[in-house]
């Protein structure tokens, strides 16, 4: 029953698109000002093998337990600036369906929409001669998803996060550029946490704060095709219920292989990724993200 509530846990505290915010290539280069851009993203991911302490569990219920996961997310964007500095905000809406199946699949699953997301960025540092720049962004998420206290697994979270957010990029030689960023996610508490954490009643559930930190290199072929691959190593994250720790601190390797494609039409980014170490709970064995900008 420990186990069984520690992968709950696990689940509940990792956001539905994934442990850090991620970034896309370019993210990190300052956006011209005054523009207005609609973002359409499909997320699809697969979750299997569950971990303890950075080892294997198939006792009852983890001999084949599988989460699938996928959302359309629909992002408004608007550049401005702020100070003489370049800035952008946006609201971010999802609707999707999270589905446990195999040995996790006596648990329901749930569709609806997610928890709004808000953010803003600055940049203090922006040389478009010298492609270098620094940003700055803060996140704010808002439970407006649905969920049940009844149910382990749902879209929404029940509980706001924010998080500070902080990026680099500059050439390494040619038309290959470097980009270091790291975040670091604040977890207000869920008061109605029930079936997830094993009570018949609604207990607190509370988790210490994530940091991810993701580099990696940006190539530029042209004005249509760009690629890059990132790494990512996120840390912290452990969960309380009724101020008892969980033991269960998140030490989680991956990586995302992107490319972007620049069309009449608009901007199409096509990403894969998966987990390549993770001390608790189940690895991402995929992630396959599909998403399309224009602007407007």
């Amino acid at each position: 029953m420990i186990l069984y509530r520690t992968v709950l846990l696990l689940i509940l505290a990792k956001p539905f698109v994934g442990w850090a915010i991620d970034l896309q290539p370019n993210d990190i280069v300052a956006p011209l000002p005054e523009k207005r851009y609609v973002q359409i993203t499909y997320f699809n991911t697969e979750n299997t093998t569950y971990y303890k302490n950075g080892s294997v569990v198939s006792a009852s219920p983890f001999a084949s337990p599988v989460l699938d996961a996928q959302s359309v997310n629909a992002r408004l964007i608007g550049s401005y600036t702020v100070a003489n500095l370049p800035a952008a905000s946006f609201v971010q809406l999802p609707y999707g369906t999270v589905k446990p199946a195999g040995s996790l699949s006596r648990s329901p699953s749930d569709t609806g929409i997610g928890d709004i997301v808000l953010a803003t960025a600055i940049w203090p540092y922006s040389n478009t001669e010298t492609r270098t720049y620094f940003g700055l962004a803060a996140y704010l998420t808002i439970p407006t998803g649905g969920y049940s206290s009844m149910q382990p697994f749902n879209m929404g979270g029940n509980r706001y996060t924010t998080d500070i957010q902080m990026g680099y990029q500059q050439p390494i030689i040619g038309n290959l550029d470097g980009m270091f960023a790291i975040d670091t996610m604040f977890y207000g508490g869920n008061s109605q946490c029930s079936v997830a954490c094993l009570s018949s009643t609604n207990v607190p559930l509370n988790q210490k704060p994530v940091t991810t930190t993701q580099v990696g290199p940006i190539y530029k072929f042209n004005e249509i095709f760009t690629v890059s691959a990132q790494y990512y190593h996120v840390a912290g994250g452990a969960t309380t219920i009724n101020n008892a720790y969980q033991n269960n601190v998140i030490n989680t390797q991956r990586f995302m292989l992107s490319s972007l494609m620049h069309t009449d039409i608009g901007r199409f980014s096509l990403q894969y990724g998966r987990d390549i170490g993770i001390q608790n709970g189940l690895i991402q064995n995929r992630v396959f993200i599909l998403r399309f900008m224009k602007e407007f």
